[in-house]
């Protein structure tokens, strides 16, 4: 797949759009087993990608997430920013120096899963758990399988979904025990909603 200046952009427009459009939702997930920070936290991280996105944009991909990365890391704060940043940033390095021309599915399924283990990480934490592990993985997986980008967004909406019944065993929801069950992850489904924004932007562009 090609991912040129022009769709680096539009993919950073696409998710700071989506995080505009429900960051107010993330705060009431927030607020029901958490500190209610997290759709603020989103915000401002994608607020400043998008401030930034001219600069990004000319950067290759791999060296555009990890300059994202940093960006997140420094402007979101709380606990989703070192786990977002770092995201983005093992991405960027599992990339390598791949061109605009040479990014293919394997690479990227690659890139994915070793993003996903650094956040895991980073967390101390592993799917099953109620975070946003438990987007990455199933959408990991979906990669590996060569799924499309319909396909991977509707995996991640599915799995965002998954974890209300799920009692949270990692973060601040884990000090909630069983009240933490009925109410969905707030990093899970950020993860769906930027996960839900990149594919779509991919599958228009491809179109």
């Amino acid at each position: 797949m090609r991912i040129d200046a022009q769709l680096r952009r539009q993919l950073i427009e696409a998710m700071a759009a989506t995080v505009e459009a429900h960051w107010q939702e993330l705060t009431a997930l927030d607020q029901a087993i958490g500190d209610g920070d997290h759709g603020a936290g989103m915000k401002r991280g994608f607020d400043a990608l998008l401030a930034d996105a001219d600069t990004l944009a000319e950067q290759k991909l791999p060296a555009a997430l990890v300059a994202a990365g940093r960006t997140l890391v420094m402007s979101m704060g709380g606990a989703s920013g070192p786990l977002y940043g770092t995201f983005f940033m093992e991405l960027g390095k599992a990339l390598g120096d791949v061109s605009d021309d040479a990014l293919d599915r394997a690479g990227l399924a690659a890139g994915f899963a070793r993003a996903m283990a650094a956040v895991a990480a980073r967390g101390k934490s592993q799917p099953g758990q109620k975070t946003l592990l438990d987007v990455l993985a199933p959408v990991s997986a979906a990669l590996e399988r060569g799924e499309d980008a319909d396909g991977i967004a509707r995996v991640a909406a599915e799995a965002a979904e998954a974890t209300v019944p799920m009692q949270a065993l990692r973060g601040r929801a884990a000090f909630l025990g069983e009240r933490s069950i009925g109410h969905m992850d707030p990093g899970a489904r950020s993860a769906s909603l930027i996960i839900g924004a990149v594919c779509a932007g991919l599958k228009e562009t491809s179109a």
